[in-house]
């Protein structure tokens, strides 16, 4: 089938991202290029550094003092504590073996923190979670400022970790790099089954008993969680750029497929140095590039979290993408996936109905997905439209077919729904993101009275008090990167569940971040510019009528906030390490440019 031209919109959105981002990118490339030439060589190192740098390479130490081949750098963000990480144990001693096999040699260059999210939500350790990015950046750009590597090996799959290792990498932007995933953990209790305890617990109707049985039936093993959150985005979004090996991100841990992917990754990543294939990650993150993650983002109804993480990933690679270009994508890309918390299926499902190569495929068939992008595998990113199999010992790709799940997944002529289902909202509230595709159409417009609530405990305990049984709009506010980083408020997502399954029109209205498991209930999230310093939220009061909709694009309120004081800001907790954070949290940009301290610093 030959492909459509590309469509006029994202066209268009890609000429205003190139143009605005002119100055900015050429300096970007042009700081490669200088760092390119600068590093070509690791023995323009004295003898005494290269003597440390391989003195506990072992039987690798040889090899690399010869430079027989390629050295790979590897930035791993093992840990045994997140699931998604544990199988990243055995990476390094495998990719060892693998690059002997084409010469190379490989040394893990340094960790990076992992937090999991899942663990945090609610509690104290989520204020830090946002600015681990930028902290897992640093780390990623400390292991690399050896310079004794040839390629940049990336272990990393979940929510804050990808895009801060990305970042980080960028800065490296002369080197090759690719991501290894591990792969989804198999798929465990349903998630309608997991969500129905869930708001049982929150009524009052299930012990804790119960939810922890519930809670280990869905995160029961090593791999990714299964629902449609940000870490599984993560991993459609480097499919979608290219940095993966083709249809590598849903494969799970423990079976041959998965070596064998990791193994290709290995000797692939060994060819792409400079005198080989070579393909630098600065040039093959680009601003079509950007454009086919915010597509893949759209198209498949991904995590809200990645209105903040594009843009701040972009702009490491000197590029200029904002909410403007996401909402315009959105009016064009069409909705072809439904994955939970949008659908009924999990990614485990998604895979075998096709995932990320029928995706893949049908968006550049119609059009959808630039298909000239510089990726890291040979072929192209017409590869990425096909699906990884094997032919008894041999790594193969065949054409995924048509979808094995229409509830799942459809052609981009036939989709779910028209448009991206991610939208901007706008008023005299501020710019705020609204994620459409996993609402009701009937809840795209919420108008009432507003309560508001400067911490998300506060919104549960006036729910368990039954003051929240009335149409309301819920505002937390307070809850921006400079007012205590902006961690997500996924914990509200069951009572507000449980007040729309009452009959009451319910939204929520938030500087804070929504989980990308969040789901069913309206919400104004990263509300900009933040109630921190004045902005709009600062001066709302409980009774007044707040509007949101997403077919107007309104934000609003009819009460006069130029006549109002803001409200006292609150003092800043202290305590889990939270007070080291302060540096992070007071130099902050706003959340539409990705809200990054470290970026911010830089000047970029």
């Amino acid at each position: 089938m030959t492909n459509k031209p590309l469509n006029d919109t994202i066209h268009r959105v890609t000429q205003r991202v190139i143009e605005n981002s002119r100055g900015s990118r050429t300096a970007y490339l042009e700081l490669m290029d200088r760092e390119g030439e600068r590093q070509v060589d690791r023995h323009s190192l004295s003898c005494s550094n290269l003597a440390h740098a391989f003195a506990g390479a072992e039987e690798d130490q040889d090899a690399i003092r010869a430079a027989r081949g390629p050295n790979l750098g590897v930035v791993t963000a093992y840990n045994d504590m997140l699931s998604a990480h544990q199988p990243y144990y055995r990476y390094p001693e495998r990719m060892k073996i693998w690059a002997r096999e084409v010469g190379a040699t490989v040394q893990v260059a340094g960790g990076t923190p992992a937090m999991c999210d899942g663990v945090t939500q609610g509690q104290d350790g989520m204020e830090l979670s946002l600015f681990s990015r930028d902290a897992i950046a640093l780390s990623t750009v400390l292991a690399l400022s050896h310079a004794m590597y040839d390629g940049v090996a990336l272990l990393g799959i979940c929510d804050k970790i990808v895009p801060g290792l990305l970042m980080g990498a960028l800065r490296f932007g002369h080197l090759p790099a690719l991501f290894i995933p591990s792969g989804p953990m198999p798929s465990g209790i349903s998630n309608k089954e997991k969500q129905r305890v869930r708001q049982l617990y929150a009524e009052g109707k299930a012990n804790r008993d119960q939810l922890l049985a519930s809670e280990m039936g869905s995160y029961h093993s090593p791999g990714t969680c299964t629902f449609y959150g940000t870490a599984n985005s993560n991993q459609m979004m480097l499919e979608m750029m290219g940095l993966h090996v083709p249809g590598a991100a849903f494969v799970q841990p423990g079976v041959k497929l998965r070596q064998e992917l990791s193994r290709a990754a290995t000797h692939r990543l060994a060819a792409m140095g400079k005198g080989g294939d070579y393909r630098p990650l600065g040039r093959v993150v680009d601003e079509k590039a950007i454009v086919n993650a915010a597509v893949g983002l759209l198209a498949t109804g991904g995590s809200t979290n990645h209105a903040i993480h594009i843009p701040a990933m972009a702009r490491a690679a000197g590029i200029v993408f904002d909410w403007n270009d996401l909402a315009e994508l959105s009016g064009a890309v069409p909705l072809v996936a439904r994955v939970y918390p949008n659908g009924a299926g999990d990614v485990n499902h998604f895979h075998d109905a096709g995932g990320m190569g029928f995706v893949i495929g049908t968006l550049l068939d119609e059009g959808l997905a630039h298909g000239d992008i510089m990726t890291v595998w040979d072929g192209g990113f017409q590869a990425y439209s096909r699906e990884p199999g094997m032919d008894g010992d041999a790594l193969t790709w065949r054409d995924p077919g048509p979808s094995g799940d229409a509830e799942m997944l459809r052609p981009a002529s036939a989709p779910f729904q028209a448009d991206g289902g991610m939208r901007l909202v706008q008023g005299n509230l501020g710019r705020a993101c609204f994620k459409s595709s996993a609402v009701e159409r009937e809840r795209w417009t919420i108008e009432a009275p507003c309560r508001v609530f400067e911490d998300q405990h506060s919104v549960n305990e006036a729910f368990s008090r039954g003051e929240l049984d009335r149409d309301v709009v819920v505002v937390v506010r307070f809850q921006g990167p400079r007012a205590n980083g902006m961690p997500e408020l996924h914990k509200l997502t069951p009572a507000l569940g449980v007040l729309q399954d009452r009959g009451y029109r319910v939204a929520l209205v938030t500087d804070g971040r929504m989980s990308g498991a969040s789901g069913k209930v309206p919400a104004a999230i990263h509300c900009t510019p933040e109630a921190l310093g004045g902005g709009p939220l600062s001066k709302l009061r409980d009774g007044d009528m707040v509007r949101l909709c997403a077919l107007t694009g309104a934000l609003s309120t009819d009460a006069d906030l130029d006549a109002r004081d803001a409200a006292s800001e609150p003092v800043g907790d202290t305590g889990m390490g939270r007070e080291f954070f302060a540096m992070f949290r007071a130099n902050a940009d706003e959340a539409e440019r990705g809200a990054s301290s470290m970026l911010a610093m830089a000047g970029l």
